[in-house]
């Protein structure tokens, strides 16, 4: 979710059909914070690697959701979690049409009603973020070697990365989680994600 990523898709260029029609819709119904085309590019990247079901949190008008699904290779499911009710449904209206999309009306946390994923999202839950906002249990939510994205920092030019001149627990949480190999990708001069891919267990594990 980005506070004024709608916005940017004035001078977007080009565009999949499918995100174009969930841009009109964010529009429409004068959602402001769809994610922003640097983002989307990077999910539609990411999405074709996917083998099996790629999740969301925060599906908003559907904006990334339309980036992960134009990307995809066909059989692999997507399911997107909005807790916003008019939202999911303008979201559902965008999808009808695609039925390896399903759109969950809730908090983030019905994410888990589904899965493993190939590939998860968190976009609006799940992230860390925000006061009382548990981070995900990738251990439980990716499967091995899935791919996780948290989007929308402002890249920190050192380390640890600060925010408010502190050092931003969030993003370190994701940098050093244990469970990944991470790294933070620098997509325009105010704006970074962190990607993640959940380690294999040892040779031999059980």
């Amino acid at each position: 979710m980005s506070l004024t990523g709608t916005d940017a898709y004035d001078s977007a260029g080009p565009l999949p059909s499918l995100v174009e029609r969930a841009v009109a819709a964010a529009r429409r119904h004068g959602f402001a914070h769809s994610c922003r085309p640097e983002q989307g590019r990077l999910l539609h990247t990411l999405a074709g690697g996917a083998a099996g079901i790629v999740g969301e949190t925060g599906t908003g008008c559907g904006v990334g959701l339309a980036w992960l699904a134009s990307g995809v290779r066909e059989g692999v499911r997507l399911v997107s979690v909005e807790r916003d009710a008019e939202r999911a449904r303008v979201a559902t209206e965008v999808f009808a049409d695609r039925p390896e999309v399903e759109i969950l009306h809730g908090d983030w946390r019905r994410i888990e009603e589904r899965g493993p994923y190939d590939l998860l999202v968190l976009d609006g839950g799940g992230q860390g973020k925000a006061p009382g906002d548990l981070a995900a249990d990738v251990t439980r939510l990716l499967a091995p070697d899935g791919t996780v994205v948290i989007d929308d920092f402002t890249p920190a030019p050192g380390w640890p990365p600060l925010h408010d001149g502190v050092p931003d627990t969030a993003r370190l949480h994701w940098l050093e989680h244990p469970a990944l190999r991470a790294t933070e990708l620098r997509l325009a001069r105010d704006l970074s994600t962190v990607v993640g891919v959940r380690r294999l267990p040892p040779a031999g594990a059980g």
